[in-house]
């Protein structure tokens, strides 16, 4: 076995990453070395190399997700895990509640380094076997987006059989996981984006209609048509929350898991109280979540949606794709 790696290195915030040789590193007595076939890119790893992101390294190995080879195990490790195909929960030390995580939790690809490597070392607890049904790329491309819309529109968001649900943004890797997911419980999805294209592939998989959020009237378009919904799973915040909160039904929930768009500048309290709301913050998800997430991909043989594969050596290409909201579904890297 080589002493080094080829690894996408941020040699510092706002500068293209480089492929860069780099020791492979070595497990601790807790921990499995894991030889990478495929990796995931999501929008954090382009937020952390544009330094938009709090608590960059300097010189850190981005990337979440990833599915490899078992090279090497901790001597605490059972051995029986070695040369075993898994996929790895980039959520690192979640901490003993599932409401919420602990203060020592982090991320894999920042501040520790992550999957774009030809190796990564990870903590054996975060280690499971990839669903048998999905390609190597399908599962590189499941951790992190999958984790997340797991939790926003289950554990927080507490999707019932036959609610509406309103996915805002489709398009994104998080989005389309909660789509996909949504489906198992209800037909009647609703998502919005800005372009039609998205819509219709959108509906083709599974989502009963959809919405420009770039024309002022959205939420009105959608009330005369739908009434309302139940369930909404955002990841932009933004103008658009006050419209959503218009929108809601009585006792509806708002699950919020990213900022894209920006700040809340102007919410009517009253609707929410009055209404009994409920407007819900999520982020990542619990190892519960995670381990959840991938038995109901399992038995509902569910399949992410991968927009473009790139390899190692193109990931500053890739990172410009997403950069520009082109893609459908998830960029997932060869390595």
């Amino acid at each position: 076995m080589a002493s080094t790696m080829r690894a996408a290195v941020l040699p510092e915030p706002g500068k293209p990453l480089e492929i860069r040789e780099v020791p492979i590193p070595e497990p601790l007595t807790n921990e499995m070395l894991i030889k990478v076939l495929y990796a995931g890119i999501n929008h954090r790893d382009v937020w952390i190399q544009k330094g938009l992101y709090p608590g960059i390294r300097k010189g850190v190995i981005l990337g979440s997700d990833c599915v490899g080879i078992v090279e090497k195990v901790g001597s605490e490790v059972d051995s029986a895990w070695i040369g075993k195909k898994v996929i790895v929960n980039p959520g690192i030390d979640w901490g003993p509640r599932r409401e919420v995580q602990s203060s020592s939790f982090h991320i894999l690809g920042n501040p520790t380094n992550g999957t774009f490597a030809e190796y990564v070392v990870v903590p054996a607890e975060n280690v499971y076997q990839p669903p048998l049904h999905l390609s190597d790329e399908e599962a590189a491309a499941l951790p992190l987006a999958g984790v997340t819309a797991y939790r926003a529109l289950f554990y927080r968001g507490k999707v019932k059989e036959g609610e509406t649900v309103l996915i805002t943004g489709i398009g994104g890797g998080v989005a389309l996981m909660a789509l996909k997911m949504a489906t198992t419980v209800t037909d009647k999805i609703i998502v919005t984006s800005s372009s039609r294209e998205k819509i219709e592939r959108a509906i083709e998989l599974g989502a009963s209609d959809g919405f420009f959020y770039t024309q002022e009237d959205w939420h009105k378009q959608l009330a005369s048509k739908w009434g309302g919904v139940d369930v909404v799973i955002d990841g932009a915040s933004g103008p658009n929350i006050a419209k959503i909160i218009d929108i809601l039904n009585p006792a509806g929930r708002l699950v919020i898991y990213g900022q894209t768009a920006g700040r809340v500048e102007q919410l009517s309290t009253a609707k929410v109280f009055w209404r009994h709301l409920n407007i819900l913050g999520s982020t990542m998800g619990s190892p519960s979540d995670f381990e959840e997430m991938l038995e109901l991909w399992n038995t509902h043989k569910l399949k992410p949606v991968i927009d473009r594969l790139y390899s190692l050596d193109e990931i500053n290409k890739a990172f410009e794709w997403m950069d520009n909201a082109k893609q459908f579904g998830k960029i997932v890297i060869k390595v």
